[in-house]
């Protein structure tokens, strides 16, 4: 009941975050036929019900195959895209034609005792996409494979504001009146682009994406994306979803996330919780480190006041923190403070004071980053020699560089101030 309830606390500026706000997600034909996506509808439906406007994209890759297999009708590649002569076509209707009905049932559901209790979502759908044929690659014509050429933004988002969610399959037309079959990623990056939505959300088999050691990569920048792409074998699923990934960070795209289909309720772990378990590529860092202003005082009273509960840290109350905001600095993640740090000055001495970390962070580096530019100010303001007082950390500060001192070696004034009940250790460093 404690995690539950720390859970739903910890979520809440996520869900003030997302309301309004526009999501595009993405999967293949895979999850229905795999019957996962009863599961996912109670993600989708729980998302609409936080006011989020949602976006979905399905693929049919699986439905079609089979139905060629049945009809005796092999399958053909050309540079990992299907050649649709008009025998395929009518398979990849009838495929999307029944996928789409399965899903506007699932969406539909409303069963008593059930996560889709008193759910009342209403699905829209329509000729939003117009598509082009790709015409002939490596010599071979690919006849009713297309490519979009335009998506209606503003039908889409006419939909969504009227509280529908919006369903959009892997086909689109022609002002001729033809159909062509196109692909998932395609229709799910280049809607996402054109409604500037917030994020798109990737379903794939993969985790997400990893690195040379085969350790989940949690947060990529474009650029770091594209290293990758060039860098090295990635898996199908990654050389498929990565590239429309790093476009839409590129093109204003909020954030993408790539996530395992597999793992039930794996968006609500990606969008709710500080870690996620996908992959998520943004434009900007998410980490910041910077002076503090007063909109922090409420992030930096939430990470010391654990602290001094505990009698590690001197009690701050709000109206002195507010006083000394200008003394500290913050570390934000995700427009969340995960550390923060003090100096005051005595003279060419200065204190490095409440140096936290939030405990989900901590032997990740952001200490040290703190101490570093709280280094960097005090050099800045003549401080040739600083001291912190510690009654638990004092290995961490030997080891990068201070020294045990008395309580003498203390300015004079910091010295009648000490208190000599909590017995905290001095340790100094030169700069």
């Amino acid at each position: 009941m404690k995690e539950f309830v720390n859970w739903f606390r910890y979520s809440s500026p996520y869900i003030n975050a997302f309301r309004g706000k526009t999501f595009v997600l993405a999967f293949g034909g895979e999850v229905v036929a795999d019957g996962r996506f009863v599961e996912l509808t109670h993600d989708i439906n729980l998302l609409a019900s936080l006011g989020v406007k949602i976006v979905l994209v399905h693929g049919a890759r699986p439905q079609i195959e089979s139905r060629l297999k049945d009809a005796g009708l092999a399958d053909q590649y050309v540079e990992g895209m299907r050649v649709t002569g008009i025998e395929e076509l009518q398979k990849v209707k009838e495929s999307v034609g029944r996928l789409r009905m399965e899903i506007e049932a699932l969406l539909t559901m409303g069963l008593a005792n059930s996560p889709m209790a008193n759910a009342d979502i209403r699905v829209a759908g329509g000729n939003f996409v117009t598509a082009k044929p790709l015409g002939v690659i490596s010599g071979v014509d690919l006849m009713y494979t297309g490519t979009v050429r335009k998506i209606d933004a503003q039908a889409i988002k006419n939909r969504l504001d009227d509280g529908e969610i919006v369903l959009l399959p892997p086909v689109g037309y022609s002002p001729t009146g033809e159909v062509f079959n196109l692909t998932l990623e395609e229709v799910a990056s280049r809607a996402a682009i054109v409604l500037k939505a917030d994020k798109l959300i990737f379903l794939m088999d993969e985790e997400g994406v990893k690195d040379e050691d085969g350790k989940l990569i949690r947060e990529l920048s474009p650029a770091m994306g594209e290293s990758l792409l060039s860098g090295r074998d990635l898996s199908e699923d990654i050389r498929t979803y990565l590239p429309r990934a790093v476009k839409c960070c590129r093109e204003g795209v909020g954030r993408v996330h790539l996530v395992s289909r597999h793992v039930d309720g794996g968006i609500l772990l990606e969008l709710f919780t500080h870690e996620g378990i996908g992959s998520m590529l943004t434009q900007d860092t998410l980490e910041q480190l910077r002076e503090a202003a007063i909109d922090d005082v409420g992030g930096i009273l939430a990470l010391i006041e654990p602290l001094e509960a505990e009698g590690v840290l001197v009690r701050r109350n709000r109206e002195r923190l507010e006083m000394e905001i200008g003394r500290f600095l913050v570390l934000e993640h995700d427009r969340r403070v995960i550390g923060c740090a003090a100096l005051y000055p005595f003279g060419d001495e200065g204190e490095i004071a409440c140096l936290v970390v939030h405990p989900e962070y901590r032997n990740s580096g952001v200490g040290d980053r703190l101490l570093s530019r709280i280094e960097e100010r005090a050099k800045k303001q003549g401080v040739k020699r600083v001291f912190v007082l510690t009654t638990r950390t004092a290995h961490w500060f030997v080891e990068r560089g201070f020294k045990e001192a008395g309580v003498d070696a203390l300015p004079q004034e910091k010295q009648s101030l000490y208190n000599y009940q909590r017995r905290s250790k001095v340790f100094m460093k030169q700069l």
